[in-house]
């Protein structure tokens, strides 16, 4: 093996990619097969989230591809890795709202057709949540016994078949435009599967790939990448089902094509080591490991950034479908218009999450966690009242877009400093582990929010009313969560 200060060659190894030239050829093509569009990314999130150091540099380098190249925070887009690892997982995030989006609107269409209230939709989001509550905490142990980038390229291959299963339901419902809701159903928690495995890896990267100081910045652009794979997922599962109807199956041919192409982006990511090789199995890991749960009894901040998160994402897991009935029931509008509608929470999310990155200046802000709550509670008030105005003389369908925006960039506020703190806290060893505990507890909530909304959806009428009751959810975070000291990066 031949080491250089920013590349590494293994003469030998024929193993992954066959020899050194061919391999070197394949490299290649995924690098300019992804071009366009990470450029088109880099556009997006060179203003809201890059741009955070302070000082000029007069010298000009050259940039390695190793972790050096990221020492300064201008400097995360021309890390190569960096690169493969955002179009990765903005990929991964497009496929998974276009196809989970595409599930809902299926799911609401269905409960029209039988006559009852919202119920297949809490049961979609319920089979999609699951496999992270019973996956998550075996997936940290993996990611710190295994690569990380390992598990990354493997899921991403997993995601290949997985479209390939929703392509074939949709298929062999072409003729009757009937699609199995069961089988739809199964391939949404197929997906979940597969997210899940890929989270902790996702997330615990970071800090294998780039210096603590670059962790704000680096988080404020993955998550708000993040976002805008939602907004397009989201918003082009609307229009797919609009246009497409009979030829469904052409929508998931496109996600089968992004999977694939997710695919090649990670093999963009430089090879890690395993944090702890050595790690044992547990039975605990399959939930929440010793060690993990002694750390948070014993560090009161790091839990209670911990049901912060989970507060925020089962908030989440009640919008997205609260969104839904209330532009096709409610509002009654298409299901184009409905997907821009919970689409625009993700656009203000982006921006959210760039302007978090851009303040924290390579430090965890936690008053920016209580900006992001009381805009929080202000928008679903706004949101609340709706439900109480004339639609014939107020353009309820726009407020209702601004609000939403509004809404996603205090959220975008709320959690980016609670995903970095998660990401430093803990050791190094023990990083994959806690990300898999925060992503379970995070999606035993999600699960939780299921619950909660058929409970809404049965209980209020009309459906905005939901909006109040998750501001009232929100309220005490805004009014009591203090956390005294402000915690740096370095």
């Amino acid at each position: 093996m031949v080491r250089g200060k920013g590349c590494c060659v293994r003469s030998g190894d024929k193993s992954e990619f066959g020899a050194g030239s061919r391999r070197v050829r394949l490299r290649d093509w995924c690098n300019s097969s992804c071009l366009f569009w990470l450029s088109v990314l880099r556009t997006l999130c060179k203003r809201g989230s890059c741009r955070m150091g302070q000082g000029n540099h007069q010298e000009k380098r050259l940039v390695s591809l190793s972790a050096e190249s990221a020492d300064r925070p201008e400097q995360l887009w021309k890390d190569r890795s960096f690169q493969g690892m955002t179009a990765t997982q903005f990929l991964g995030a497009f496929n998974d709202n276009l196809f989970k989006q595409l599930v809902l609107l299926i799911c609401i269409d269905a409960a029209r057709q039988t006559g009852g209230g919202d119920v297949y939709q809490p049961v979609a989001q319920a089979l999609f949540a699951l496999p992270f509550v019973l996956f998550s905490g075996f997936a940290g142990y993996l990611s710190d016994r295994l690569s990380k980038r390992r598990i990354v390229v493997v899921c991403k291959g997993v995601e290949i078949g997985v479209m390939l299963a929703g392509m074939y339901v949709f298929l062999s419902a072409r003729s009757s435009f009937d699609p199995s809701l069961a089988l739809l159903l199964c391939v949404l928690a197929l997906m979940g599967t597969q997210s899940a495995f890929f989270g902790p890896a996702k997330y615990g990267i970071l800090p294998e790939l780039l210096p603590d100081h670059n962790l704000p910045a680096a988080n404020g652009i993955i998550q708000m990448t993040t976002f805008l794979a939602i907004i397009f997922g989201t918003a082009a599962a609307g229009y797919g089902k609009d246009l497409l109807q009979e030829d469904l199956w052409l929508l998931c041919s496109g996600c089968l094509a992004i999977a694939t192409l997710g695919t090649l982006t990670s093999l963009l990511i430089r090879r890690t080591s395993p944090a702890q090789p050595t790690l044992q199995f547990d039975p605990s890991s399959l939930l929440v490991n010793r060690d993990t749960w002694k750390m948070l009894v014993t560090d009161r901040t790091l839990f209670g950034v911990l049901l912060i998160s989970s507060l925020f994402w089962m908030i989440g897991g009640v919008l997205l479908p609260a969104v839904n009935a209330f532009g096709k029931n409610q509002l009654g509008i298409g299901d184009s218009r409905t997907s821009i509608m919970s689409a625009s929470i993700g656009f203000g999310i982006a921006a959210g999450c760039a302007l978090a990155g851009k303040l924290s200046r390579s430090r965890i802000r936690f008053e920016l966690v209580t900006a992001g709550a009381w805009g929080l509670v202000f928008g679903l008030c706004c949101l609340a009242g709706i439900g109480l105005v004339d639609y014939e003389t107020l353009p309820v369908e726009w407020i209702a877009w601004l609000l939403l925006v509004e809404l996603g960039v205090s959220a975008g506020l709320f959690v980016v400093p609670l995903q970095v703190f998660m990401q430093t806290r803990p050791p190094v060893g023990h990083k994959g582990r806690m990300i898999g505990a925060m992503n379970l507890i995070n999606w035993i909530a999600i699960l939780a929010a299921s619950g909660f909304y058929y409970l809404c959806a049965v209980l209020l009428s009309p459906v905005s009313w939901t909006f109040g009751v998750l501001a009232a959810a929100v309220l005490p975070v805004a009014i009591f969560y203090r956390p005294a000291h402000r915690i740096g990066c370095s």
